[in-house]
């Protein structure tokens, strides 16, 4: 009965001692569950384009007009929330369209970024960091609205802002964000909430500091808001950089990393611009998650 025992004993330590071995060589890997992040969108105007032909080098759109979207986007995060964009100048609200001197561009705006974020029960104080894909006055429109908010900016675009370089330029309003102090420089790409959810990826060209948002939605999946590295498809589909940009090289290299990273995470990519792509995104207070 002892000899039987011992061998009992035996064959179960070395069963364990295989286990255990097995284990060291098969490592269970447990999945980490990805915060529960929303990504809400909202209606930051209208851009029609009378003059298309700006969008592209050369005489690619010649003739043509084109209406786009001008969004912007409020990501909540266990860890904070984030307003990506401001839309065009809040002036527009309850006034006519307005049609540049050169007719080249006729905006228009409905509703206030304010009024638009109670739809999902927050108000300015509820912002606790504000980032624009780029400081064109069409981004910046409500901006002022949230001066406590920590604004994470490129180190290019805050030297842009502090060049002669800006003054005079129709593109930019720098007034419209000049109650924004609380600035954090960044130096590239910044993961915001420091688990990969939510990246700002640093694609200068557009503008000196130009930036887009990587987002690693929980049921939606890898997504990406292109800021303006494009205004529409076509844009995309041929690789093409408006004449008005900063710095036309820059750009076209911009262009080329955003697709081989887009790639790289299979990720969706929504054109802030483009129309289409905007109205396929639900609508506060709906979301994506």
């Amino acid at each position: 009965m002892k000899r039987v025992l011992m061998l009992i004993m035996v064959l179960a330590a070395i069963s364990c001692k295989e286990t255990k071995k097995e284990n060291q060589e098969n490592p269970v890997v447990e999945e980490v569950a990805k915060p529960e992040i929303k990504l809400y969108a909202f209606d930051g105007g209208t851009v029609m384009a009378n003059n298309l032909n700006l969008f592209a080098q050369g005489d690619t759109y010649k003739g043509e007009s084109k209406e786009l979207s001008d969004a912007f986007f409020v990501i909540v995060h266990p860890k904070g929330t984030l307003l990506w964009d401001t839309g065009l100048p809040e002036m527009l609200v309850g006034n006519d369209p307005y049609t540049t001197p050169d007719g080249s561009f006729t905006i228009s705006r409905k509703d206030s970024t304010l009024q638009q974020l109670k739809s999902i029960g927050l108000d300015s104080s509820n912002v606790d960091i504000i980032a624009f894909s780029h400081i064109h006055f069409d981004h910046t429109g409500g901006a002022n609205h949230f001066p406590n908010a920590k604004w994470l900016i490129q180190q290019t675009e805050e030297d842009f802002i502090n060049s002669d370089a800006i003054k005079g330029n129709s593109f930019y309003a720098p007034d419209s964000f000049s109650k924004l102090k609380n600035k954090k420089i960044l130096n590239g790409d910044y993961d915001v909430f420091g688990d990969g959810t939510v990246v700002i990826k640093y694609y200068p060209g557009h503008t000196a500091g130009h930036q887009t948002l990587f987002l690693d939605l929980p049921n939606e999946g890898p997504t990406m808001l292109s800021g303006d590295i494009y205004h529409f498809e076509a844009n995309r589909e041929n690789g093409i950089v408006p004449q008005f940009n900063y710095d036309i090289p820059e750009s076209e290299a911009s262009i080329k990393a955003f697709e081989e990273f887009v790639k790289e995470k299979n990720a969706k990519v929504y054109i802030q611009h483009d129309k289409g792509n905007f109205d396929s995104m639900p609508k506060s207070p709906n979301y994506l998650n």
